[in-house]
């Protein structure tokens, strides 16, 4: 898979799961998604792991502080 497709089953993943257009400080998910989904093609990605997983694992930090 190229790092473009991977990149977008990412992006579709957060978007999909999440449920909401923005964070509460007014943040789009979807801008958050292509700026955080290079990191983790370059952290894992490349190697195999799936778009959706990195995504998944993204986004159970979700609402921590």
């Amino acid at each position: 898979m190229t790092k473009d497709e991977w990149i977008k089953r990412f992006v579709t993943r957060m978007i999909d799961r999440a449920g909401r257009d923005h964070f509460d400080d007014g943040e789009l998910i979807l801008d958050y998604a292509y700026e955080t989904a290079p990191s983790y093609w370059e952290d894992g990605g490349s190697d195999g792991e799936e778009p959706e997983e990195c995504a998944d694992a993204d986004m159970s930090y979700w609402g921590e502080e």
